[in-house]
């Protein structure tokens, strides 16, 4: 009995995924919990365990192809499956392979009208390459009319499918090369075979010989079409090192166009004082260090402030669907926070339920999701489902930034270096001084289509606000 094995559900919010490899092939045996297949759901790469043991016997999704949650995959069974299902569709293909005796009394019967010779010889006088290949060519070619495989040995090693495809498309398959365990012709080699010759092979099966395909038109053409994608169109200059992209690096190139061609992107952005924040963290770094195993950094106070501006400002925290005319307000706020992933690019982690945590919690689950972004231990739930982002370049050194929107979020906003400048404060009785703080710039890029500028400033104002006069002190309890 054999097992499909289907695309499975690997994430709430993943309804898709992109097949990265097949460690097993057609043939080969798999032990349960094995790892089946290597599958890519956006951003993260998950291996997904074989559910059964038994023998590889198909597989249904090519490397590459993206499917959509429910799609089969691969079949499982025992090995004795294969030969055992093949006697179905290799009875009638053993029969005319078989019959080798029996085409001298098909050819008698013919060749006893003696009168008909010449109508008969003048209906294959059109093929005449055909007769010029002797009689096993005609008897090749009249095989070749149920299933289409060249030898019986290879029957053996046929499945199902491959000689439907076969069949179908009239192909001779002595001319598809296999890829499988022992030569065996999978699925994957057929097509392949039928994508590299289109319509030309239906003509070609008879005159054998590779020449034709090569000196007709067809040849040029296919090299006229692949020149444009040639590396040379690709301007180089002496000892430049061309490298392949990422498949991470290309998909983020992608979302990248796909945002800024579709959001109105406007960027705003304030000047905070975090002098407020910088009093507590020197006074519980040493302690807080010590306790959690890393340092207290200004990013979540910055989260904390953002969390209860988007609670005050709910259409910040909201997902824009112009075709379908749609704004979809969420119920929660699920954080996105920008991970660099050294030698990879920048991978947007989703921080559940951001609302329901304090400073202390928000520090440790943002410090937990950048260790296991960079170990490349992400689950695909965690890459999925934010409402709004935050990039934090600052440490890095950056003056403002200007980040492109993950849509369908309408917002992200980026934290800048924090230095400290000379900059006027008021006194608690009013009066104006000079004083050294440590100032930074929150800069946010929002989408025009959702909301409007009036929106934008009091939505930073009020992250702002709470930067500078919350009583941080309380947070750390």
């Amino acid at each position: 009995m054999s097992t499909t094995v289907t695309m499975p559900q690997l994430g709430e919010t993943v309804t898709e995924g992109t097949i990265l490899s097949w460690p097993k092939q057609v043939g080969d045996t798999i032990n349960e919990d094995e790892v089946l297949v290597e599958v890519s759901t956006d951003k993260v790469d998950t291996e997904i365990p074989s559910p059964v043991a038994g023998t590889i016997l198909e597989i249904l999704v090519p490397e590459g192809e993206t499917v959509k949650v429910g799609t089969p995959m691969v079949v499982i069974g025992d090995a004795a499956e294969t030969p055992a299902a093949e006697p179905e569709p290799e009875t009638p293909v053993v029969e005319p392979a078989a019959p080798a005796p029996e085409p001298a009394p098909v050819v008698p019967e013919p060749a006893a009208p003696a009168p008909e010779p010449a109508p008969v010889v003048s209906e294959p006088a059109a093929p005449a390459p055909e007769p010029s290949a002797t009689a096993p060519v005609a008897a090749a070619s009249a095989a070749s009319t149920p299933p289409v495989p060249s030898t019986p040995d290879e029957h053996r090693f046929l499945s199902p499918v491959v000689r439907k495809l076969a069949r179908e498309n009239d192909l001779d398959l002595s001319l598809v090369e296999g890829t499988g365990r022992g030569g065996r012709i999978t699925r994957n080699d057929v097509l392949a075979y039928m994508d590299a010759h289109p319509a030309p092979e239906p003509s070609a099966p008879a005159p054998a010989p590779v020449a034709p395909p090569s000196e007709p038109a067809p040849p040029a053409v296919a090299a006229s079409v692949s020149a444009p994608v040639a590396p040379a169109d690709i301007p180089l200059l002496p000892g430049d090192d061309v490298r392949e992209l990422t498949r991470l690096r290309a998909r983020i190139g992608e979302n990248m166009i796909a945002a800024k061609h579709t959001a109105a992107h406007v960027w705003t952005s304030v000047e905070v004082d975090f002098e407020a924040v910088e009093r507590v963290r020197q006074r519980h770094r040493s302690s807080f260090k010590e306790r959690e195993g890393f340092s207290l950094t200004y990013l979540p106070f910055i989260a904390r402030a953002t969390v209860d501006a988007l609670k005050e400002f709910p259409v910040v925290n909201s997902s824009f669907y112009l075709e379908q005319k749609k704004a979809v307000f969420h119920s929660v706020i699920n954080l996105g926070v920008a991970v660099n992933v050294v030698d990879k690019g920048l991978i947007v982690t989703s921080l559940k339920d951001a609302d329901g945590l304090r400073l202390v919690a928000l520090a440790r689950r943002i410090r937990d999701l950048a260790d296991r972004a960079r170990s490349g231990s992400l689950d695909p739930d965690d890459v999925a489902g934010f409402t709004f982002t935050i990039t934090n370049p600052g440490p890095y050194g950056s003056f403002m930034s200007a980040p492109v929107i993950p849509l369908p979020n309408v917002g992200i906003l980026s934290t800048d270096t924090i230095v400290k400048r000379p900059t006027v404060v008021t006194t608690a009785d009013g009066q104006d001084m000079i004083a050294i703080h440590p100032i930074g710039y929150l800069g946010l890029t929002w989408d025009h289509r959702a909301f409007d500028g009036v929106i934008a400033v009091q939505f930073l104002s009020k992250i702002k606000e709470n930067l500078e006069r919350w009583d941080w002190q309380q947070e750390m309890a």
